[in-house]
């Protein structure tokens, strides 16, 4: 049967270029173009006796996977500074949980793991580019970006949470009480924190920031009444800074996968990376990631601030 399916597809190609190289003839122009086309002609009709072969091959040569084997190196695009999914330590080097996962995804590829630290507002352009093979970023799947690339299973879920200016703690109490003008809500700009305030806090006053860290200190500071950002990053700014000072509203009010991206047109890398999430969430190794990097935090004393 898919044998017949790979010939019926070749077949289709044959006629449409056949159609094609016809109409131009009848126009009485494009000689060039309709030699071209006869050529292509020639080599679908020589891939077509041979059952098809010749047209998967293309396919897998074309594929990321392969080019990571040949090459023997996997990079992985991300920025530095998404506590604690990637971050930098007091030595330079770059840690948190997307890094230790794309070590094992290296790994498991018998690959060299090569980082590629990069600004968030150019990191889609940077993968559609091919700067680095796979984007591993914490980044949330949106139906915007899938426009642009491709996203894995998610592996993990996270949401929208707050940390409040302490004033605000007893009138306060869900993100809607924030919907007013006279308060002033934080964010990283370009991150789904700054969408999930534009959309379901549209009154208030938003002010966006370059990274968590600026946002946040701008409600420590009492410059702002609220940042609002993903669960985990919020549970290490409250703990590094923000315990007794600020109030941490902990229960997410959005739903975001996270997952990690490849350009399109690539199934045999989507496939690939599917069943790593699966092999890796079912042996162990996921759990020891999540449990230090999440809910651990012997790891923030080493951490550059």
């Amino acid at each position: 049967m898919r044998r017949m399916r790979n010939i019926f597809a070749l077949v289709l190609g044959l006629g449409l270029l056949l159609a094609v190289a016809g109409c131009k003839q009848e126009a009485g122009g494009g000689g060039g173009d309709v030699s071209a086309l006869k050529n292509r002609v020639d080599q679908l009709e020589q891939r077509l006796s041979g059952g098809g072969e010749g047209v998967r091959m293309d396919f897998v040569r074309e594929s990321t996977l392969e080019q990571i084997l040949r090459s023997g190196e996997l990079r992985v695009g991300f920025e530095a500074g998404y506590i604690p999914f990637e971050m930098t330590d007091k030595n330079g080097n770059f840690v948190g949980f997307d890094i230790d996962v794309a070590k094992e995804m290296a790994k498991a590829m018998g690959v060299k793991f090569v980082p590629v630290n990069t600004q968030w507002d150019g990191i889609i352009p940077a993968l559609m580019s091919k700067k680095f093979d796979v984007l591993i970023s914490g980044m949330t799947v949106t139906q915007e970006r899938n426009l642009k690339i491709n996203f894995a299973a998610p592996y993990i879920i996270v949401g929208q949470t707050i940390l409040l200016n302490k004033k605000l703690e007893k009138t306060v109490k869900s993100y809607k009480d924030l919907n007013d003008p006279k308060y002033v809500v934080t964010s990283k700009l370009g991150t789904t924190g700054e969408q999930a305030v534009k959309r379901m806090i549209p009154k208030a006053t938003y002010k966006s920031f370059e990274t968590e860290t600026e946002a946040f200190l701008e409600v420590l500071n009492g410059k702002a009444d609220a940042y609002v950002y993903d669960l985990p990053n919020c549970v290490y700014q409250y703990a590094q800074q923000g315990e007794g000072k600020v109030v941490f509203l902990d229960k997410p009010f959005t739903y975001e996968p996270l997952a990690w991206a490849i350009n399109k047109g690539d199934p045999d890398f989507m496939n690939w990376l599917n069943n790593f999430l699966s092999q890796l969430k079912n042996d162990g190794r996921y759990d020891a990631i999540y449990n230090k990097w999440i809910k651990g935090t012997a790891w923030m004393k080493d951490i550059q601030e």
